[in-house]
């Protein structure tokens, strides 16, 4: 296995903390622990490229060593090739390549949810004119749909028309090898077996950002067409006191099937909503998705996905800015009711005084 590495070249061996091996590296546990020591080759070729993103990027803390081990761009592409295959796409790696940390910076700005606690926003550059989405959807671990899809921001259309990205052509379906869920409780089931990652890059701010909730936040079966709508949602921070000072960004994914068959992806889109329900338009749109993009990253408390929650806080704080909008509209009616019935009872005053 290390044959490009002569026994007469390798370097001195590392030392390892003793409580870093015991799960790293199954089957050495013994010999690291008894000797305190594990050769870098074994180290880089045997242990690091077993480990997820935030675990990689754990062990870069641990010393000067480790961190100059762990920093090699080509096991940051095998983490970020593994969590999203999407990125395996030539355009894609371009793009990264780019990064000024290239595929380390890209796993940092896009694994983290966007931060929501602040709305002073730094002054931001100039719109990106042009958004990348990498969608990507896996059902119990196993990659079902994945796709690229590059979105111009500067025409007219774009600006002024409601803010959507749709993944699939109007008449594209993507096959899967899911079973279709006949009935409400396997449907229930398919929302804790379905993962979404929608990764939003600016190519020009070399930034990125994931806009999508790990797990779905409401599964549901339309009841005309039989179709199952699985939502996704992650909440952006907005312009304070505005309708739009919570936006949610959106995604359904739309599934078909019949009974006994297997489940087949027919639509895949992302829309842009602010606290009045509505959708917003490009421009819109995209001063709050630069915002996120530019601003700071957060992780959820103890890895517990926090899709579910926000995605409820905004609902409630929805539900709240109606009912505050219809007691001002119950009490304007009311106060116009009352001008009225006073301006009759004075002109039938008028009248009586002209009689009499």
């Amino acid at each position: 296995m290390f044959s490009s590495s002569p026994s007469s070249t390798l370097a001195p061996p590392l030392p390892l903390p003793a409580t870093a091996t015991a799960d790293a590296y199954e089957g050495h546990t013994t010999a690291a622990t008894s000797t305190g020591v594990i050769h870098p080759d074994i180290f880089r070729f045997n242990i690091l490229t077993r480990l997820d993103g935030p675990t990689l990027a754990s062990a870069s803390c641990v010393s000067s060593e480790f961190h100059a081990l762990s920093n090699q761009g080509s096991l940051w592409a095998d983490v970020c090739r593994s969590t999203w295959p999407s990125t395996d796409e030539p355009r894609l790696l371009e793009v990264i390549s780019a990064f000024a940390g290239g595929h380390r910076s890209f796993f940092s700005d896009s694994y983290p949810i966007p931060a929501l606690n602040t709305h002073k926003f730094a002054k931001t550059g100039a719109p990106p004119h042009e958004i990348i989405s990498a969608v990507d959807i896996h059902h119990r671990g196993k990659l079902i749909f994945s796709r690229v899809v590059e979105t111009e921001t500067v025409t007219g259309w774009f600006r002024w028309s409601p803010f959507r990205i749709d993944m699939l052509e109007p008449k594209d379906v993507v096959p899967t090898l899911v079973p279709y869920p006949g009935t409400d409780d396997e449907c229930r089931e398919l929302g804790n077996d379905l993962t979404l990652s929608w990764i939003m890059i600016d190519p020009n701010g070399q930034r990125a950002m994931n806009v999508s909730s790990r797990h779905p936040v409401s599964v549901s079966r339309h009841w005309l067409s039989g179709e199952v709508h699985a939502r996704f949602a992650t909440v952006l921070a907005g312009e304070r006191g505005s309708s739009s000072e919570f936006a949610q960004c959106g995604i359904v994914v739309t599934c078909g099937g019949t009974h006994g068959g297997e489940l087949q992806v027919r639509e895949v889109s992302l829309q842009v909503e602010d606290l009045d329900g509505m959708f917003l338009n490009g421009r819109d749109s995209l001063v709050i998705l630069q915002r996120a993009l530019e601003g700071k990253r957060r992780r959820a408390a103890g890895g517990v996905d926090e899709g579910k929650g926000m995605y409820e806080e905004f609902r409630r704080m929805k539900m709240e800015r109606k009912e505050k909008k219809l007691r001002a509209e119950g009490t304007l009616d009311m106060l116009c009711v009352a001008f009225v019935f006073k301006s009759l009872n004075l002109d039938n005053l008028d009248r009586i005084d002209s009689v009499y």
